[in-house]
């Protein structure tokens, strides 16, 4: 079976690509000369070959903070007017049958709550999460009138080997030491372990669908820290209370958008779950009780040999939150931060 794979030179395409040829013909579509397809959809209506039976649309821009209304502009431009080009390439040589795409849960505009389900409002407002929402609606239209499968999977945090944004500066700044819990780091976030996408594909290439994806077991800050630091070989970061926090944020305020913290990002300091359970129920029905949201231990180990001890402990247990512990630890092989130097007090929010 054929899969088209836009993306797969990015964090989640790196991760999932492999797993996904051992199931798919893959074809891949993106910027880079390996590529199969190189070129920019945001720009261009791509000349495809041949006809797919599976598309799966990860190609996307995210992790940045838009300062300029250009760049504002340009996360419309990747994540609407990509998924448009995309699909008039597909009108051209013929629509596939199952269409996925890589949304995310900041389309809910959450800055705290818990068990967010797929009802929820769809309230966000940065340019990321409208883009996305309006590429889900664009989507949902285009596949009704080509009677074509469409999954949309809407990922919380995502685990894997050397993770961009939030996940990949928390990393950088625990092992630089420039790193601040705030209030015993007791929120809790939800988390999916990259290659979980793509035991994910085959079941929404049948049953499509939109759903939260996320593992069962929400860890808080302080759990996360504690991965990381006993991966890293350093000691637990320092918790200042929350009126410090506060009183840093304000001067943060005035300082401008270099402060390492603001009122904006404490706000988003805040337990922020995801209800991953339609997906859980819906997917693990169609795939015949294959598990889609809690991460194994295989999938884990695919990522660094250095998981190999964990990797033993949870074959031996049932507990997502060892298995979820294995997904961390091998997050932190060669970690990528974006720390500028300043105390890293802003956490991270859910989405990818």
């Amino acid at each position: 079976m054929k899969l088209l794979f836009t993306g797969a030179s990015g964090f989640l395409g790196n991760n999932v690509h492999p797993l996904l040829e051992a199931i798919y013909e893959v074809t891949t579509v993106g910027l880079l000369p390996q590529d199969d397809y190189t070129v920019n959809m945001a720009q261009e209506i791509p000349e495809l070959r041949e006809r797919y039976d599976i598309v799966l649309h990860a190609a996307g821009k995210a992790h940045v903070t838009p300062k300029t209304k250009a760049e504002k502009q340009a996360f419309f431009d990747v994540n609407l007017q990509g998924t448009k080009n995309l699909c008039a390439a597909l009108e051209r040589r013929g629509v596939p049958r199952a269409f996925i795409f890589i949304s995310t849960v900041a389309v809910y505009g959450c800055e705290y709550g818990e068990e967010i389900t797929e009802e929820y409002p769809l309230g966000g407002k940065t340019p990321y999460a409208m883009s996305k929402r309006l590429a889900e609606e664009f989507l949902h239209k285009w596949c009704y009138k080509h009677n074509v499968i469409l999954g949309i999977i809407r990922p919380s945090l995502i685990a894997g080997c050397n993770p961009p944004g939030n996940l990949g500066a928390m990393i950088q700044g625990i092992r630089n030491g420039r790193y601040l819990g705030i209030a015993g780091s007791r929120a809790r976030k939800s988390v999916l372990m990259v290659q979980d996408i793509a035991s994910l594909v085959p079941l929404l290439a049948e049953k499509g669908g939109v759903y939260n994806v996320c593992d069962s077991y929400h860890p808080s800050f302080r759990e996360l820290e504690a991965v990381i630091c006993k991966q890293l070989n350093k000691k637990m970061p320092f918790s200042i209370p929350y009126w410090a926090a506060k009183c840093m944020a304000l001067v943060g305020d005035c300082l401008g958008k270099k402060a390492p913290i603001n009122s904006l990002k404490l706000k988003k300091i805040t337990a922020l779950t995801m209800a991953g359970s339609m997906a859980a129920l819906s997917l693990t029905a169609c795939g015949g009780g294959t598990s889609t949201t809690a991460t194994t231990a295989a999938a884990a180990a695919e990522t660094t040999a250095a998981a190999a001890d964990a990797t033993t402990a949870a074959e031996t247990s049932n507990s997502d939150a060892i298995v979820l512990q294995v997904a961390f630890e091998n997050s932190i092989s060669e970690p990528i931060g974006q720390n500028d130097g300043n105390p890293d007090l802003s956490g991270f929010t859910a989405g990818r």
